[in-house]
């Protein structure tokens, strides 16, 4: 590595955050005196929030010359706000971090020395998290699934808080995809990593607007860019219910000429068909899935639409 002074770049995501930003900023700046031989670039990036997110923003930027302000037109998820903030960075390597705190700012300095070492990709990996039951099945059962389906040797807790070098930014960039989790596109790129595992701190402030559709969405924007699973999965089941048609089909009918079993009544057949009319619905919703992004992908819209920005 250069002996000359580091320049490192930090995104951080703002959705409805103005009870942490007051928190947030000044725990990022006090980053200068652990780290006094980083020069630092602070990327917030206000995704259509409608509380006062954006004016804590700017008057911090007034007061801070390093911070940046990219203001999206409106509210397009947390991944594509993290690929504009990437697409401002001009820093030697990046940082994401959430604005909540749930993560340590403060272990930015350990992952510059990995990076400093050679490493492209430094993830903040997740041992544990101080949130609820359900929270916690809801993210180990999506990590798991991921790992065992999709991206062999993923974190065990995932993760979202990373430092990566400006060429993986680069390739981010370069990639251009859309409906995609921006953290499993890094890890799939395939560069030379480590892993620092850290307990996620419960949110001290605000109310998380990470919905229940919005984690629904990342599953399935991860497994359909990801993996082909749920297509080998339809064709098993097809082969598997053909199968056991013709199985059942082959009883009926030997039982019927040997007397062992009498035709009667429709409830058995109407049972069947609601049944395969089922399967049928849910590959077709699968397939539906996967022609969507096909479709949006073809139409070329951005990912997200920059409305301004304050540098």
């Amino acid at each position: 590595m250069s002996t000359n002074r580091i320049k490192l770049s930090i995104v951080v995501p703002i959705y409805y955050n103005e009870l942490n930003i007051p928190h947030t900023i000044p725990r990022l700046q006090r980053l200068q005196d652990i780290m006094p031989e980083c020069d630092f670039e602070f990327i917030f990036v206000d995704d259509g929030s409608k509380d006062n997110s954006f004016s804590l923003l700017m008057d911090a930027k007034k007061q801070d010359s390093r911070i940046k302000v990219i203001k999206l037109s409106r509210n397009f998820g947390s991944m594509s706000a993290i690929q504009a903030g990437l697409k401002f960075t001009t820093g030697d390597c990046v940082g994401v971090i959430a604005a909540d705190l749930q993560d340590p700012p403060e272990m930015f300095k350990e992952m510059v020395e990995h990076w400093k070492s050679g490493k492209k990709v430094v993830l903040g990996t997740r041992a544990d998290r101080e949130e609820s039951f359900s929270q916690k099945m809801f993210s180990n059962t999506y990590y798991y699934l991921l790992e065992k389906f999709a991206l062999k040797g993923y974190p065990k807790g995932g993760f979202d808080f990373l430092l990566v070098d400006k060429q993986v930014v680069h390739e981010v960039l370069e990639i251009e995809e859309k409906n995609t989790n921006v953290m499993s596109l890094i890890y799939w790129l395939g560069h030379d990593q480590v892993q620092i595992p850290y307990v996620r701190q419960e949110r001290k402030l605000g109310k998380s607007r990470w919905t229940l559709s919005k984690k629904i969405k990342l599953f399935v924007d991860s497994f359909v860019s990801f993996s082909y699973s749920p297509i080998r999965f339809m064709s098993f089941i097809g082969i598997f219910t053909a199968l056991m048609s013709f199985c059942y089909g082959v009883f009926v009918l030997v039982g019927n000429v040997f007397g062992l079993i009498e035709l009667e009544g429709w409830t058995t057949i109407i049972a069947l068909i609601t049944f395969l009319l089922g399967i049928i619905m849910i590959m077709l919703g699968i397939i539906g899935e996967y022609l969507w992004r096909i479709l949006d992908e073809s139409r070329e819209r951005p990912a997200y639409v920059v409305d301004e920005v304050f540098e």
